[in-house]
């Protein structure tokens, strides 16, 4: 299948464009590089530099590429962030999204997979998460996510569209080969942070101290960015003409930010200098995924569901990339204990 990319330079979607490439896809990235990386394409993709803010440039890719489907990662994704500058979310989010999905209509492009959040769902009154829980997002970035999933669902039955919209929770690992990894500037992901902090003697952070949690820091529910990508490629090939399905991905284990550390203590065999500070606006304390939908209806299982295994991936990454992309180093860490 040809597939257009959205995001597809960035973390996820990159690894994404790997599995679809293996996979058998013909894939054309569309990414505009302001948080994404050349260097994490895979150079069997074509990768066209742009924004989904450009509807002409969509209509062209779609047409000149003979698109057959489309994956949209394409988003700004920090919660703190949006707080802070919701204008620039809901125009990305959700207008860039809405300006994606006319394109796909104008073009005759009717099949989506789409970048989803667990943010949705704000604070949880049930534990874990499945996807029946009411949403309720409760900061910017979850709300865009949300009105543009409205609006997909409604291009679905006004278009006869098939989407399927996947909700992540907590995002994290590389490659096992350590070729592609997570590369933010600034970094607001809690395990990349660990490392960074491990590999250059820093402090780490731990945001919210005081949540009504057994040692009082958030739990999340932490999936490897492998098996995310993997789930996008069953999702691709499953999809239903004229209906819009929603599922989570998780590995439906809560690990609090204090066990995380702990963790990453253990895979790189040093203790860290931790720091208390506030909580950051918009974080729930709890969120944990029920993943049983999609492991029934797709057939999706985790192929690295251990928090260990996930943190080690990372750190081969972090290791060997002490300035992402912009920088690689020969070295192999040695995975120890203290």
């Amino acid at each position: 299948m040809r597939v257009l990319v959205t995001g597809g330079a960035g973390y996820i979607g990159s690894h994404a464009v790997r599995e679809l490439i293996n996979e058998g896809h013909s894939v054309t990235v569309l990414d505009d590089l302001s948080k994404g990386h050349e260097e994490a394409v895979d150079p069997r993709a074509t990768l066209i530099r742009g924004s989904t803010a450009n509807a002409d440039l969509l209509r062209q890719r779609l047409h000149a590429d003979q698109i057959e489907a489309v994956m949209h990662f394409a988003a700004n994704i920090e919660v703190g962030e949006s707080v802070l500058d919701p204008a620039r979310y809901y125009r990305n989010n959700f207008v860039n999204t809405l300006t994606l999905l006319e394109a796909m209509v104008s073009a005759g492009v009717k099949r989506l997979v789409f970048s989803s959040t667990a943010a949705v769902y704000g604070n949880p009154e049930e534990r874990p998460i499945d996807e029946l829980h009411r949403s309720h997002p409760i900061n910017p970035y979850g709300r865009t996510k949300m009105m543009a999933e409205l609006a997909i669902e409604d291009f679905c039955h006004a278009y006869g569209m098939s989407a399927t919209i996947l909700r992540y929770f907590n995002v994290a690992g590389a490659s096992s080969d350590a070729t592609i990894g997570e590369d933010h500037e600034p970094e607001s992901h809690l395990i990349p942070r660990i490392l960074r902090a491990a590999r250059d003697d820093s402090e780490v952070k731990i945001f919210g101290t005081d949540y009504d949690t057994a040692d009082g820091t958030c739990i999340r529910d932490y999936v490897h960015v492998v098996d995310l990508a993997q789930a996008h490629v069953l999702a691709l090939g499953q999809l239903r003409e004229g209906a819009c399905q929603v599922y989570n991905i998780g590995s439906e284990n809560g690990f609090s930010v204090r066990e995380v550390i702990a963790a990453c203590q253990r895979v790189v065999g040093k203790k860290l200098k931790v720091i208390e500070d506030l909580r950051r606006p918009g974080d729930p304390s709890v969120l944990v995924a029920s993943s049983r939908r999609i492991r029934e209806d797709l057939g999706w299982r985790a192929r690295y569901p251990e928090i260990r295994t996930i943190v080690q991936h990372a750190w081969h990454w972090h290791s060997t990339h002490p300035l992402g992309y912009r920088g690689k180093i020969d070295l192999v860490p040695q995975e120890n204990s203290y």
